[in-house]
């Protein structure tokens, strides 16, 4: 049996170490503490990553998949990866651990170490969410005196053929920058932020975090944010129609009483995996394309 490990921002199917996954193999999910403490999240972080923990799990069983899933509070939780590995490891008969690597050196360092450590063969796959390699940007980074990242920028335009005519940029420049200082009008109306309907499971989350998390920063409600893949699709989808037309204009706006002015508000949803960036550009350049 193969125990693949999906950490809490890598909610996506798409994901590397799921790609192969099989029914008799055992995915791991665990909300833990060591990652949830080692600083104090502001609450609503935590809310929304063991909420869409949750749902993905859920996601992932709904197509007969075999989930291991430790809540933050449940007696099993071992505290941290590995230990929670370790005594899966003594239950089941795990010939090799599936890993993709995570974002965090930090915890690349650990998974590392794994294969000495527990005796088990440790598979870590290449996040190919990115839409590069380290090693591709190593390449691209090698010998050059300068790190600027709109070349960099330049080469993914290129490479991805992302609003391209042929092998300029469509509107014959790169970048627009200078047109993205507009004084916004003071008859500007911003559209109201996505906001997600309740849900019970973030319900139970926050009486968990609330209990468990006293000391971390922040308030928990309102909480307005999506918690699945269905709900962050309808954020990146209300930004395209409501916002993106306007964005360039005010993105450098600031507007006393006015927050979120016309920004997608689709990072966290990018940083955990229920969105990726690819389909993201695809969908704006869709949106450029038809005029919006």
């Amino acid at each position: 049996m193969k125990l693949r490990l999906v950490l809490g921002d890598q909610l996506g199917t798409s994901l590397a170490s799921l790609s192969d996954v099989g029914a008799d193999d055992l995915i791991l999910m665990c909300e833990v503490k060591e990652e949830a403490t080692y600083v104090k999240h502001h609450k609503k972080k935590i809310v929304f990553v063991f909420s869409a923990m949750r749902h993905f799990a859920q996601a992932l069983r709904d197509q007969c998949l075999n989930v291991h899933y430790v809540a933050y509070d449940d007696p099993r939780n071992a505290g941290s990866l590995r230990a929670q590995v370790e005594a899966l490891i003594q239950d089941y008969d795990i010939s090799e651990i599936v890993l993709t690597k995570p974002g965090e050196f930090r915890l690349l360092a650990e998974f590392e170490t794994w294969s000495d450590h527990l005796k088990v063969p440790v598979q870590l796959r290449e996040d190919d969410r990115f839409l590069a390699t380290q090693a591709e940007f190593a390449a691209w980074a090698e010998g050059r005196k300068q790190l600027r990242m709109e070349y960099f920028y330049r080469e993914m335009r290129r490479k991805y053929r992302v609003l391209m005519d042929g092998p300029d940029p469509i509107g014959g420049q790169w970048n627009f920058d200078a047109d993205n200082r507009k004084p916004p009008p003071k008859t500007l109306s911003v559209p109201e932020p996505f906001k997600a309907l309740d849900d019970a499971v973030v319900e139970t989350v926050s009486d968990v975090v609330a209990r468990e998390f006293p000391d971390h920063f922040g308030d928990i409600h309102p909480f307005h944010f999506a918690v699945t893949r269905e709900g962050a699709l309808q954020a990146l989808e209300m930004f395209i129609n409501e916002r993106l037309g306007l964005f360039g204009d005010y993105q450098d706006a600031m507007v006393q009483g006015e927050p979120w002015m016309y920004h997608s508000h689709i990072g966290l949803y990018l940083n955990c995996g229920l969105l990726t960036p690819l389909e993201c550009i695809t969908r704006t350049e869709a949106a450029y394309h038809a005029g919006l």
